[in-house]
C-alpha cells in the first residue's frame, strides 16, 4: 500500500497505514474485495445489527455510538494511506451506517432486509445533505454521510410501515 503514488500530479508515495487502523477501517481487509467492497461491509453490518435488535434500543444506540467513534479515528488515520477522499477500501463506515439503520428496528430479518436495502440506497444515491456530510474532513466525512444514510433509512421504513399496512 505505502508504494502507491499519490496519483498523476504527485511522484509522492502514500503514507504507511499503521497496522491497527488499517484493520479497523477495512474491517480486517474485507473492504480489499474486488467486487462490491462497500455492500459487503453494509452485510457485515447487518450481521453484527441483528443481536442488536434483542436487546433494549439505548443499548443498541451505545454499540452503534462506539463503532462510530472508532470509525471516525480509524477512517481519519487510514484514508491517508489511500487513494481519493472515501477510499472504497474503508468500509467500517458501512458498518456503523447499518448499525444506525437498525435501532430500534424490530427483531425480524424482514424488517432488517428492508433497512439494509433503504441503507445501500440512501448511501449510493446520498440525497440532500448527504453529499454535503462526505466532504467534511478526514474520518468525519467518510462515516457521517453513512451514518446520516442509515439513520435515513430507519426513518424511512419507520414511516413506510405507518402508513402502509401490507409491510
Amino acid at each position: 500500500m505505502g508504494e502507491k503514488k499519490r496519483g498523476p500530479r504527485s511522484a509522492e508515495p502514500l503514507p504507511p497505514i499503521p497496522p491497527l487502523p488499517k484493520a479497523i477501517a477495512t474491517v480486517c481487509g474485507l473492504g480489499r474485495l474486488p467486487v462490491a467492497p462497500g455492500t459487503a461491509g453494509s452485510l457485515l453490518g447487518a450481521a453484527v445489527c441483528l443481536p442488536l435488535l434483542f436487546v433494549p434500543w439505548p443499548v443498541h444506540v451505545g454499540a452503534a455510538a462506539i463503532v462510530a467513534g472508532v470509525a471516525v479515528w480509524a477512517s481519519g488515520v487510514a484514508a491517508k494511506g489511500f487513494e481519493g477522499r472515501d477510499p472504497s477500501a474503508i468500509v467500517i463506515d458501512e458498518v456503523a451506517g447499518m448499525l444506525a439503520a437498525g435501532i430500534a428496528l424490530p427483531p425480524t430479518l424482514y424488517d432488517l432486509a428492508a433497512a439494509f436495502l433503504l441503507f445501500r440506497l440512501f448511501d449510493a444515491v446520498k440525497p440532500g445533505p448527504l453529499e454535503k456530510l462526505e466532504r467534511l474532513p478526514g474520518g468525519w466525512g467518510i462515516v457521517l454521510d453513512d451514518l446520516a444514510a442509515g439513520l435515513l433509512a430507519r426513518a424511512t421504513w419507520w414511516l413506510l410501515k405507518q402508513n402502509f399496512d401490507f409491510l
